[in-house]
């Protein structure tokens, strides 16, 4: 794959004109996003670069970085800014260039680097920016490591007497044939891939077509803009557009991707969407069949059925329940060396011998195909059917202030314990159980439950429901939950509503 960007060569502290602005709440559980420049401008970004590399030099590994970027507009200077960061604390620097995240995972593998620093905004609107960041092959930081992270920034003594070493290197054909090499599919397949506009766009109709798939891309152009959507592949709109399009081509699958390729979203061949937890299950059922007592770790917006699934009770699965969040379940999923790990906003982790832990999009949509190739006699739709009907609410996020939403959160929990206490219903249903890993999630006697958890990576809560009864008891149980959070006057509109 040719790629053409500059290649910048004159990597030093700069002196800026500025002083550094880091708007100290863009640092979230696991990773940062900013609005750029209004929150972070290039001083602040090379600040970061130095406590990054000090805290790479406190580290026990190897002391290099890999670093790459995605297709936004101002990308590459704030990878720049980061770079010149990282040289000047000491730390040697691979610059892997334009790439998706996996592909920055991947090169932590190919290049040795037991660091990694991804540039991107994943699937946030345009003027958004931000940092994946990892101390570990496969997995990214945790809440720990952004507090560490948070006061080296502070320190004024994370340059070094000797600069880091810079190398350019770029990994995409690498990644891409390391990507596709274990996988072969027989049957005649049409997708439509869907990227809006993102940097994904580079790379899956490539994938894809390299293993015989007829590809129909949609928006799959490089326009930092994103003048159609947000590449986002939990909103209905993409999701939406994509069905749309399946039925025009007469497709068989679609597949929609974010903005930094680590995540996938599905609409079958009838142009209905399924939820990427249904997907996961999916996938889960085909492991299960093909490895008995296989782990599974699944985020706590997914599907109940993975606790209920005959298929994988049969099969002897454990399903574990953890938080949401890329950098949650992919360490967890490591942690207990699961066979994959399941979010619902289409994050998928595979170990071994599928994968490396890490999440990527493309190796989703691959194991989705496999599925495919391995029931030649049906549709996608049939074997989304075979599957338990519920009925789930897509994920809806309320706005809700940074320094706020984590303390809105506590008093509802709160409300909804003191409810369950008292046996004061929900939905006109008693409240079994209420499970506090993240958030607060309520189980009902019929089966039924929903789900209030701060957003990790914006100013939101998270909002979902889902019922085994109808999709009317569904609605119910939003409603429910709505009632009690429209009382807080720091919760504001939905990006999405039922």
């Amino acid at each position: 794959m040719d790629i053409n960007y500059s290649n910048p060569v004159n990597f030093k502290l700069k002196d800026y004109d500025e002083k550094p602005e880091i708007y100290n709440l863009g640092f979230r559980e696991y990773d940062a996003r900013w609005l750029y420049p209004e929150q972070i401008n290039l001083a602040g970004v090379q600040k970061i670069g130095l406590g990054l590399g000090k805290l790479i030099k406190q580290s026990d590994n190897n002391g290099k970085i890999s670093v790459g970027h995605d297709f936004r507009s101002y990308s590459e200077e704030i990878k720049e800014a980061l770079i010149g960061g990282l040289i000047a604390s000491g730390v040697d620097v691979y610059d892997v260039g334009l790439t998706i995240s996996p592909g920055a995972y991947f090169s932590q593998y190919f290049l040795d680097c037991d660091n990694v620093a991804m540039v991107t905004a994943s699937h946030n609107p345009n003027g958004w920016t931000g940092i994946k960041m990892g101390n570990e092959k496969t997995l990214t930081f945790g809440p720990d490591l952004i507090n560490n992270l948070k006061k080296l920034i502070e320190k004024k003594d994370n340059t070094s007497n000797k600069n880091g070493k810079y190398i350019f290197r770029n990994i995409n054909n690498e990644y891409l044939t390391d990507l596709i090499s274990k996988y072969k599919i027989n049957r005649k397949i049409k997708a439509v891939v869907a990227c809006g506009n993102g940097t994904a766009g580079l790379f899956v109709p490539k994938a894809l077509s390299s293993l015989g798939v007829e590809v129909i891309p949609l928006h799959c152009d490089l326009d930092s803009s994103f003048p159609n959507y947000n590449p986002n592949p939990e909103d209905l709109i993409m999701l939406k557009d994509l069905g749309k399009n399946v039925l025009e081509n007469n497709a068989d699958i679609g597949f929609a991707f974010d903005g930094d390729g680590d995540r996938v979203g599905v609409v079958d061949n009838k142009g209905q969407e399924i939820f990427a937890d249904k997907i996961g299950l999916l996938i889960a059922r085909n492991l299960s069949l093909e490895n008995s007592n296989s782990k599974f770790v699944v985020d706590v917006k997914s599907t109940s059925l993975f606790l209920t699934d005959k298929i994988l009770k049969k099969n002897n699965s454990e399903i574990v329940l953890w938080k949401t969040g890329h950098s949650y379940i992919k360490r967890k999923t490591t942690e207990i060396n699961a066979t994959a790990g399941f979010e619902r906003s289409g994050h998928f982790f595979f170990n071994k011998p599928i994968g490396r832990g890490y999440d990527d999009g493309i190796l989703s949509a691959l194991e989705i195909l496999k599925i495919l190739d391995n029931n030649k006699n049906k549709k996608l739709n049939d074997l989304y059917n075979e599957l338990p009907i519920t009925f789930s609410s897509p994920t809806m996020s309320p706005k809700c202030p940074e320094e706020k939403k984590y303390d809105v959160v506590d008093k509802i929990k709160n409300i909804f314990q003191n409810k369950m206490k008292n046996n004061e219903p929900l939905a006109g249903q008693k409240i079994l159980s209420i499970l506090t890993v993240n958030g607060v999630r309520i189980h009902l006697e019929d089966g039924s439950w929903g789900l209030v958890r701060a957003s990790s990576n914006s100013p939101n809560l998270v909002v979902v429901c889902e019922s085994t009864v109808s999709e009317v008891r569904m609605k119910e149980v939003f409603h429910g939950l709505n009632t009690e959070l429209i009382k807080f006057e720091e919760i504001g509109d939905y990006d999405q509503k039922i």
